[in-house]
């Protein structure tokens, strides 16, 4: 066994690695960029190394810095992890020509399956069943278009070289593909370096079973049972779990032994996920399962894979890397209960789920089941790397308590500024059709109204509103605090004889909240009680400047400033104002304006000024995070400014156009 490994990553997946690396006694190091100088994986390494700027072309997607950094530490290994170099062919020769240990399948299977349309050529002569499509060399417009034609609408477009959802397109209208082929060309050649697509049949009831091979340079070929990544949203995987719900035993028999076909076509050694997908219009039947692609690394979700199997995935790569079998055999590998990770990101579902960007001020996640992350309080969100910031992860005997314990988990987030799709993650894992294991691809997209818009609760309102008379209290108890703003003071004052009382209005969005504060005499010190009347319902709020405890419930409530209370509710940010905001969060402003909802790079701009547009209609896409964000516009009317050209780089809240409403017109 080797005696070091240098990680060529970052964030969750380097932390990840490095964890288990300390447990078998390795030596680790980092590599970092300029922007990653504090991050969590820099701390967590025996040894660390600065290989560039921020951007991961100049760092971790250069593989002779990340070589030069495993020279000059002398790492006897490289762990690639997810993403990045992971999957480069040409990287893992030239790290086996330094005489470094790669941690990963040998290059031919890399090359054999990291072209979607190569790999299923290549599956169609080992017998494993592919999706009806397109994967021609012929690249141009005309062809493409006709293949489209052939196939029947709706198609899938994707990037050859593509994964995590980058580079795909679902298109539902002839008029629509030439717009859809171009954004997935884009996005391939931004993130992968090569902008070929292949044309897939759009299943119309989808559901995305995959599953985890290993292999080893004996001629070992097992697998670790299937999971199922069904729950997408724009084709990334936002819950996973394994099993999958609805497979039947022969089911699982035919699809477990194609993937394992499909590994040693290739001669694959090491982790590996074969990727199917299945037309789930009736049920999970083994004619109707398709291979998709496989992925030559370790999985985002390999967790749920370790859950239910007790396997630890990172010690046999370590371990098959260093020459030695699987551990275990195929008989032995168990299956037991059910697991759950769900995929926690800086985003806000509120606003289209655009990627949120920051410092990590408040950072709480729940403390009794794995969460594998790569960030911490004081840390930051960088605008440059992808959003995904922890992963939950759960294991229980079945199904509908692992999705219980999850859903818990998920309402017990709390992260401020920075946004995060928690809330919506809760929300997903209660929704009846998921508990019942009723899901497909599309299940997001249904259910979007339910899952992203959730009302503001009483007992969130309770909270904000106990927090103003708990610091108003607190300001009439110690007039000497001047940290307190002025407006708090004397709201909800302190009285020997009677209950004192205090009307005042909470603001959330465009909506207006009334709470009645009625006070209790007889308080001491710091610490008070008190009713909370909100629109009809009251609830007993007692605590301390720092503690609101509403009905029992302890509820956590801050005011980052004068103007704004911040209150966490399952999962959600509620923020509150004492006065009506004039602003709009967002892309779309209410005024017409489109702000630029973070720093990034104009890619496309399918309007210009002077056109007549409608609601939702693109008018100007901004690549950031490593995906482009359309903003559309907020209503039907004319572009009235047009401040940007293609290429421009463009900082956060920029005004990049403006639309003006048909009726202003």
């Amino acid at each position: 066994m080797f005696k070091s490994v240098l990680v060529a990553n970052r964030g969750e997946i380097a932390c990840r690695v490095f964890r288990t690396a300390r447990r078998m006694g390795l030596r680790t190091i980092a590599v970092y960029s300029e922007a990653d100088a504090a991050a969590l994986h820099v701390r967590e390494a025996d040894e660390a190394v600065l290989i560039g700027p921020a951007a991961a072309r100049e760092s971790y997607l250069d593989a002779a810095k990340v070589l030069a950094a495993a020279k000059a530490t002398g790492a006897e290994a490289i762990h690639p992890g997810y993403g990045f170099l992971s999957e480069n062919a040409d990287f893992a020769e030239a790290v086996m020509a330094a005489g470094i240990v790669w941690i990963g399948p040998q290059p031919s299977s890399i090359r054999a399956m990291g072209l979607k349309d190569a790999a299923k050529k290549l599956m169609i002569e080992a017998g494993v069943p592919v999706t009806p499509g397109y994967q021609g060399e012929d690249q141009s417009l005309e062809t493409l278009t006709a293949e489209a034609a052939r196939i029947g609408y709706p198609v899938l477009i994707k990037a050859v070289a593509g994964g995590g959802g980058k580079g795909m397109k679902k298109v539902d209208r002839p008029e629509d593909f030439a717009e859809g082929l171009a954004s997935a060309q884009r996005e391939g050649q931004s993130s992968f370096g090569d902008p070929r697509v292949l044309i897939e049949s759009y299943i119309t009831r989808p559901r995305h079973i995959e599953v985890q091979v290993f292999g080893d340079s004996h001629g070992n070929v097992v697998h670790l049972h299937e999971r199922d990544c069904s729950l997408q949203r724009r084709h990334q995987k936002v819950i996973e779990e394994a099993p999958a719900p609805g497979m039947d035993q022969a089911t699982r028999d035919a699809v477990t032994a194609a993937a394992v076909r499909a590994a040693k076509a290739v001669n694959y050694q090491g982790a590996g996920t074969i990727e199917f997908i299945a037309d789930a219009s009736d049920g999970l039947k083994a004619d109707r399962i398709w291979f998709m692609e496989m992925n030559t690394r370790l999985q985002v979700e390999h967790p749920v894979t370790e859950s239910i199997t007790g396997v630890d995935l990172v010690e046999w790569q370590l371990r098959v890397a260093a020459g030695e079998p699987i551990p275990l055999a195929q008989a032995d590998i168990p299956m037991k209960g059910w697991a759950m990770e769900a995929r926690l990101y800086a985003e806000d579902p509120a606003h289209g789920f655009l990627p949120s960007i920051g410092k990590l001020d408040h950072f709480v996640m729940p403390d009794d089941i794995r969460v594998d992350t790569g960030v911490e309080q004081g840390g930051e969100v960088s605008q440059f790397y992808d959003p995904m910031i922890a992963k939950l992860i759960v294991h229980a005997d079945t199904r509908e308590a692992a999705a219980a314990r999850l859903a818990n988990a998920c309402r017990e987030v709390e992260v401020w500024p920075v946004r995060t799709n928690a809330g919506f993650l809760a929300r997903c894992l209660d929704h009846p059709r998921f508990v019942e294991g009723d899901v497909d691809t599309g299940f997001i997209a249904a259910e979007e109204g339910a899952l992203i818009a959730a009302p503001v609760s009483a007992q969130a309102l309770a909270g904000a509103a106990g927090l103003i008379g708990l610091e108003a209290d607190a300001a009439a108890f110690d007039v000497e605090d001047k940290a307190l703003a002025p407006w708090r003071a004397g709201l909800f004052g302190f009285r020997m004889n009677g209950a004192a009382q205090s009307r005042t209005a909470l603001h959330h969005g465009d909506q207006q909240h009334a709470v009645i504060l009625a006070g209790e005499p007889g308080w001491h010190g710091r610490q008070s009680s008190f009713d909370v009347g909100v629109e009809g319902e009251t609830a007993r709020v007692y605590g301390e400047t720092d503690l609101v405890v509403v009905d029992g419930d302890v509820v956590t409530a801050f005011a980052p400033d004068a103007e704004r209370i911040v209150v966490f509710d399952d999962g959600d940010v509620i923020e509150f104002r004492r006065r009506k905001s004039s602003t709009s969060a967002g892309g779309s402003a209410s005024d017409g304006g489109l702000r630029a909802p973070m720093p990034g790079k104009i890619v496309a701009a399918p309007a210009k000024a002077g056109d007549v547009v409608t609601k939702g209609q693109p008018i100007v896409v901004l690549e950031a995070m490593k995906m482009e964000h359309a903003l559309t516009a907020p209503f039907d009317g004319v572009v009235a400014e047009f401040n940007v050209a293609v290429g421009d780089q463009v900082t956060d809240g920029a005004v990049l156009a403006v639309v003006k409403a048909a009726d202003a017109t």
